[in-house]
């Protein structure tokens, strides 16, 4: 297939890759590090943690946010926003696309995330208890909660669509599925899509309090699975319709051929069964292709009980006897959950599954759980040929969403 153009719409590719994580900064060094199998968490280090029973995150310890913004920029943005046009920048020379061409396109950026600039929050709540003079008001203006993505924009100086998607934990696929809808009806010809969300204090105590924080590693589908780990990161996909793609000779690492979304409004933690089901079958109709044609699934494996339970039965509904013979990962396992940029770092996994014909594995696995009936790819990578992968996501408050990406041809 290499028509430009399906159903009277355009496609939408996948040209360049940019993502910033505990497991690397780049591409290339986190995908060789996802697929060796090594785990970026690590003993938290940016604040205390005495006082707390748990000890352990994926902080990023390496970025260093002189590399993408000047002095004066860094000192009036956030550490979400830093990782955000860090990301942004990497996808944009990944794709090899001229910056100043960016200025004049039609173009969007959009970017989901779970709590936002909440880290200069913490800050100013820190302002509030000290005696200082400072202007509180300028403060918060200073990061509304739209940053992420304007944050990218002041930068780049685009003045196309903007948002942020603020639906937790599954917010990077709502922001490449939103992208992929305006390319694909002609609104804009290029979009910066993805996730950013960075450590904090409040991310980690939240967390605690739902006694949802494993020890000192995610098991992802091992029946003695404790919990989640919290972490940073963010992953941009740089987007734009096969023709430009093939106009200007772009590397294509994927496309983009549907998505699908659902909200249960249940439970604000515990995900049910039908609506994860709703959101995949949606993806699959969007897609327009069957179960029988999913090759590889990136889970959202976030290591506790009752998610990864749910996730794997909604799985074994619509895939029947078949799940076993699909390779179904959680590199959760490895980087930690990245809150809103998860989806968008799992994306780009598949995108790179699609091109290195290698799966990632679910590391630190040991016990077999029969809630968890799949090959989880335990351990250690798979040499698979991958033609269309199935990113899942799943988030507090019920909000789910599938993104469909295909090797290109």
């Amino acid at each position: 297939m290499t028509a430009s153009s399906q159903n009277g719409y355009r496609r939408v590719v996948v040209t360049g890759l940019g993502v910033v994580s505990s497991l690397g900064i780049g591409w290339q060094e986190f995908w060789k590090n996802l697929i060796a199998g090594k785990s970026g968490i690590s003993r938290i280090s940016s604040f205390d943690t005495s006082g707390y029973n748990r000890h352990y995150a994926g902080e990023i310890k390496n970025f260093d946010p002189s590399i993408f913004l000047s002095k004066q920029k860094i000192a009036s943005t956030g550490r979400a926003s830093q990782l955000a046009i860090a990301a942004a920048k990497l996808a944009v020379r990944d794709a090899d696309f001229d910056f100043d061409i960016l200025k004049v396109s039609k173009m969007a950026v959009c970017i989901g995330t779970t709590v936002g600039e909440l880290r200069h929050l913490e800050l100013f709540h820190d302002y509030i208890k000290s005696k200082s003079k400072v202007d509180k008001s300028e403060m918060i203006n200073a990061f509304p909660s739209n940053s992420l993505s304007a944050s990218i924009a002041r930068e780049f100086g685009l003045r196309g669509w903007n948002s942020v998607m603020a639906t937790a934990c599954s917010a990077g696929n709502y922001a490449i599925g939103y992208t992929y809808e305006m390319i694909k009806h002609g609104k804009i010809n290029f979009g910066l899509a993805g996730g950013s969300d960075s450590f904090s204090r409040v991310v980690f105590t939240g967390f605690s309090r739902l006694y949802s924080i494993a020890e000192e590693r995610c098991q992802p589908f091992d029946k003695n699975r404790q919990g989640m780990i919290p972490a940073e990161g963010a992953g941009v996909l740089f987007l734009e319709s096969l023709d430009s793609a093939i106009k200007r000779s772009a590397p294509i690492y994927a496309e983009i051929i549907g998505y699908g979304l659902s909200c249960d409004g249940q439970h604000m933690t515990i995900p049910t069964c039908d609506a994860v089901i709703m959101s995949i079958k949606g993806s699959l109709e969007s897609a327009g292709v069957q179960s029988n044609a999913i090759d590889y699934i990136s889970a959202h494996g976030t290591g506790t009980s009752e998610n990864d339970k749910v996730e794997c039965a909604a799985l074994e509904n619509i895939f029947g006897s078949r799940l076993k013979k699909i390779p179904v990962s959680g590199i959760k396992s490895m980087l930690g959950h990245t809150m809103g940029a998860a989806s968008a770092i799992e994306a780009i996994g598949c995108c790179l599954s699609i091109k290195t014909a290698k799966i990632p594995p679910t590391i630190n696995f040991e016990t077999f759980d029969p809630d968890c009936n799949i090959d989880c790819v335990p351990n250690k990578f798979a040499s698979k040929k991958v033609c269309v992968a199935l990113n899942n996501a799943q988030a507090f408050g019920g909000n789910n969403s599938c993104l469909v990406i295909r090797k290109y041809a």
